[in-house]
């Protein structure tokens, strides 16, 4: 993270460098990235934008002097490839795995802190001073997440990798790593080759997204009263109503569906199947 920008709109905007060496974070990683995986990210993190999803951007892209190794199909060949970086923006990139790893190492106060910034920055309807504002907090990225995901699965978009470490807390796309697209509908479409147990494919996206927002309620946990974590609990159950109800929202939306009809599911998932069978 280089920096914070406020454009002539006064939006904000933290700026972001992928791929220009080590940092703290880079454990056994050389904090590179290659041409290959960088014109990748700025072309879809933009298609993901002028699609309507919420998506961080990309300002500039540079080519490195330097090679980067890389094996690029985990298969042991390993070949130089030439470096690039991109340099991202996000409203934040602050992500599930930023309040994990504070609620691990039992930094309660900093966990705190932190969650104060987000939401002071970030969520303008929770009132600071709002004894519930945490578990507002939790709602609105539980209801955000089933949104982002449900319009995913509208444009055929798999991640890739959807760990708690790439999951945004605004609810926005971010890390366009091993992603891909469908060309036809397949559930059991997975973008990234090293995925051998298929945990990510494009059909598990939203369970994977529920897993996710358990971790974030149990990060939050330290910091509720009994009563919030009660009421967390049953926010949590409603993820899967706010995901298919956007879901089905969607895909009628393509389909030109005006009205309600019980039989509108039926019809979506059988359209679905029929594209998987062609």
């Amino acid at each position: 993270l280089i920096g914070v920008y406020t454009n002539r709109h006064g939006e904000r905007w933290e700026l972001q460098l992928k791929g220009s060496g080590k940092t703290p974070y880079s454990r056994n990683g050389d904090g590179r990235a290659v041409l290959r995986s960088s014109v990748r990210e700025f072309l879809c993190s933009e298609a993901m934008h002028y699609l309507g999803i919420p998506t961080s951007r990309a300002a500039s892209l540079v080519v490195s002097d330097d090679d980067v190794w890389r094996d690029q199909f985990y298969n042991g060949n390993i070949k130089k490839e030439k470096g690039a970086i991109v340099l991202r923006l996000a409203k934040s990139w602050f992500r599930v795995g930023s309040l994990e790893i504070l609620t691990h190492s039992g930094e309660l106060d900093l966990l705190r802190r932190l969650l104060d910034f987000i939401i002071q920055e970030h969520f303008p309807s929770i009132a600071m001073n709002d004894s519930n504002r945490y578990l507002e907090f939790f709602s609105t990225v539980v209801s955000e997440t089933a949104n982002l995901i449900a319009l995913w699965m509208s444009v055929g978009f798999a991640h890739g990798v959807c760990n708690t470490d790439n999951f945004s807390l605004l609810s926005v796309t971010i890390d366009y790593g091993p992603f891909g697209f469908l060309d036809s509908y397949d559930p059991n479409f997975v973008p990234n080759t090293s995925d051998d147990e298929r945990r990510y494919k494009i059909g598990n996206q939203a369970s994977v997204g529920l897993f996710n927002l358990s971790k974030l309620l149990q990060a939050l946990k330290p910091l509720l009263d009994p009563r919030q974590k009660q009421l967390a609990s049953q926010i949590l159950e409603g993820y899967g109503e706010h995901y298919y109800s956007r879901f089905t929202e969607l895909f009628k939306t393509k389909l030109g569906l005006l009205g309600e009809n019980e039989n509108d599911n039926f019809l979506i998932a059988f359209l679905l199947k029929v594209s998987l069978l062609c």
